[in-house]
């Protein structure tokens, strides 16, 4: 029996499907499926037009690569339990879970029929890339914003020990104390990193590389450390050299 390796892990700091964007996506794809699974669940709470702009920007994304565009239209935890749209996620080459509501997306697909599947896909070799929310569901536990010591919401825990904080140029410019709203009491084991827009921290578990056109930064008590395009770390986030 052949044993199974996963695929890489994206994890972006925004601009899901545009042009910018296409090299990182298209290098997903890479030696894989010509078929380009993607799911807008975290749109869902901003209206059905939000959601079909997605899809119609990952359409014409899909085609700029030559690949096939796969939409999983997952609106409601029902959806996400529903045989007809697992069977939706056959053998893809890259599963695209794009931004929106963090919350949202993590509490449709905790547990569910789609999000077992994407992970068995994913194990099998299949790239997953998750934007902005879809990035910040990644971790064990999603801080809210709003009130920071409250707990949050329960991430899908596929990157339990980093957490990410997406669109990170413009949230370090609003918020001077970002590091605090991201971390929870006995938080010690957690790396906090920023992902600038237009920016991709690519592969995992061990071996991590940023891609993209600005930066990703190492947050902790100390400070911040940058990253740029073409830095290697392993996991956390060290330098792989180190």
């Amino acid at each position: 029996m052949t044993e199974q390796t996963p695929g890489p892990l994206a994890l972006v700091g925004s601009g899901e499907y545009l042009p910018v964007m296409a090299e990182i996506e298209g290098s997903l794809l890479a030696g894989r499926p010509p078929k380009y699974v993607q799911i807008a669940t975290a749109a869902v709470p901003d209206g059905p037009d939000v959601v079909a702009k997605w899809h119609r920007m990952g359409r014409e994304q899909a085609e700029r690569l030559g690949v096939e565009c796969v939409i999983v239209d997952v609106a409601t935890p029902e959806d996400a339990n529903d045989p007809r749209l697992v069977e939706l996620i056959d053998q893809p080459g890259l599963i695209y879970l794009s931004g929106g509501h963090p919350d949202f997306l993590a509490d449709v697909l905790r547990g569910s029929a789609v999000w077992s599947r994407i992970l068995s896909e994913w194990r099998a070799g299949a790239a997953l890339a998750g934007c902005s929310a879809g990035a910040m569901v990644m971790a064990q536990r999603i801080p809210s914003l709003r009130h920071p010591r409250e707990g949050g919401t329960e991430g899908l825990g596929l990157t339990p020990h980093v957490r990410v904080i997406p669109h990170f140029d413009r949230f370090a410019a609003r918020m001077p104390d970002v590091l605090d709203r991201f971390l929870l009491p006995n938080d010690d084991a957690i790396t906090v990193v920023g992902i600038d827009e237009e920016t991709a921290l690519v592969g995992g578990p061990q071996e991590w590389t940023v891609q993209g056109r600005q930066s990703v930064w190492e947050l902790t008590k100390q400070g911040r450390t940058q990253y740029m395009p073409g830095d290697t770390f392993t996991s956390p986030l060290r330098p792989a050299d180190a």
